[in-house]
């Protein structure tokens, strides 16, 4: 799936719709260090720019994320993959998917970090902290 096709993403429910206006907003006051959103009119699908960690590799490289919310976020998690050309790695496919079957601890933890670093507002929210 990339941004040009259109997966069968069913209608967000009102809890959805409303917990990702609030993000949006949020994310618009406090962007995240190294991401940024690109505003659409779909709060379905969201397309996020990322800068490749300085020191690395892909230290002047910028990708972009697809994130698609199902139809009950925050209750059930959001789709993300890369928006090709994804970045050249042995556990992102071309197409943008990401092979999470594989991934070592490590990595898999390094990932949860990014997306816990990318997410956090969302989190602290939904729990109340």
């Amino acid at each position: 799936m990339t941004s040009s096709s259109s997966p069968s993403l069913k209608v967000l429910s009102k809890i959805a719709c409303n917990r990702l206006q609030k993000e949006v907003v949020e994310w618009q006051v406090n962007p995240p260090s190294g991401f940024k959103h690109k505003v659409s009119d779909n709060l379905q699908r969201w397309i996020i720019e990322v800068n490749g960690a300085s020191g690395t590799l892909y230290s002047d490289d910028i990708y972009q994320l697809q994130v698609d919310f199902p139809e009950h976020y925050p209750m059930e998690a959001p789709q993300v993959i890369f928006v090709p050309p994804a970045p050249l790695h042995p556990h992102i496919y071309s197409n943008g998917h990401i092979c999470l079957g594989k991934l070592g601890l490590l990595f898999l933890l390094n990932l949860l970090l990014l997306v816990f670093r990318m997410c956090s507002i969302w989190y602290y929210d939904y729990v109340g902290i």
